[in-house]
């Protein structure tokens, strides 16, 4: 052995042990975790009702940190610029970590170097709903109706680039059928002028539609997931019931900045794993309409490499852009 790689074997054994030593002291002083949007939004009440439990389980308050903008990357970006301490956490999800990053030519950070996943929080169940004028009731009927159109169905979203947006795109090219995006300020719109038959059909969270749907106003057709979801175990997914291989499951989760030892990330990911685990944590992630969800580190990393390439394609397939 040289010289060179007997000092490097030395720097990694005192290293290790140091590491180890910091992660289980890990931490000393409050956490905050920083929110890429607003208060009182979807982000922001996951990353309420988990943060008050996780303080108690790390022995430290955990902050909720508001950094709204540009679809989630202004706290991204303050994130990825913190120290690797694991003392900046961020409540993150498919749009600003998995679509964003093939959306958006030059930000100022690199997801998958700058941004270290921790944990998946929650998978939120979406739902292709159509309004009860169009005849189908399953996803074939939905497919072999879109093909009689020429001029395309007209499916709403809350923005361009949006996850439903996107969702709706990689239903109409697996699919082969022409379908208009018709884009809107926030979910809350494009839902009414579903219901008012302005539009066709549309992708949303179940949550958002399932008290229309039981008061008859739009018609459920399938789930976007891969599995049912307990909560509707009548409703079919979208690839069992005509379109094999499609599947859309919008996550939340934890991340901190890159470069954060890794005893410190597998610390935060064991205490977020049990903070998920308690029954009153659980309850609060159900009535949101999401399903309580965890990971290791390195199974979200993964997860998160996949997400970006499958949307890089939808993105580029699409000719999709934020104009």
């Amino acid at each position: 052995m040289n010289r060179r790689m007997y000092l490097h074997a030395l720097a990694l054994a005192t290293a290790w042990p140091a590491s180890i030593a910091w992660g289980q002291s890990f931490p000393t002083r409050p956490v905050r975790m920083i929110v890429g949007f607003p208060p009182g939004g979807p982000n922001d009440i996951v990353a309420r009702t988990i943060s008050d439990k996780l303080g108690t389980v790390l022995g430290q308050p955990v902050v909720v940190d508001n950094r709204p903008g540009a679809g989630g990357n202004i706290g991204s970006d303050a994130t990825a610029k913190a120290a690797p301490d694991g003392y900046t956490l961020l409540l993150g999800s498919t749009g600003p970590q998995a679509i964003n990053p093939v959306l958006y030519a030059n930000l100022p950070y690199d997801v998958l170097r700058d941004l270290a996943p921790v944990s998946l929080v929650a998978i939120v169940p979406n739902a292709l709903v159509v309004n009860p004028q169009v005849p189908a009731t399953t996803v074939a009927e939905l497919i072999a109706y879109a093909k009689k159109r020429p001029e395309g169905l007209r499916y709403g979203s809350g923005g361009n680039g949006t996850t439903l947006h996107l969702s709706a795109e990689l239903f109409k090219s697996m699919a082969k059928v022409e379908m208009l995006h018709v884009p809107y300020k926030g979910t809350a719109p494009a839902i009414s002028d579903l219901v008012g038959g302005q539009t066709d059909l549309m992708f949303a969270a179940v949550s958002s539609v399932l008290p229309l749907v039981k008061a008859g106003k739009l018609r459920m057709i399938a789930l976007t997931t891969a599995r049912r979801t307990p909560s509707l175990p009548d409703v079919p997914t979208i690839a069992e019931s005509g379109l094999p291989g499609y599947e859309v499951a919008p996550w939340y989760g934890v991340f901190t900045t890159g470069g954060t030892p890794p005893a410190v990330v597998q610390r935060l990911n064991d205490a977020i794993r049990e903070v998920v685990a308690l029954p009153a944590v659980q309850e609060a992630i159900d009535k949101q309409g999401s399903e309580p969800a965890t990971n290791t580190p390195e199974a979200f990393r993964e997860l998160l490499k996949a997400e970006i390439e499958k949307w890089r394609r939808v993105v580029k397939d699409g000719n999709i852009t934020l104009n």
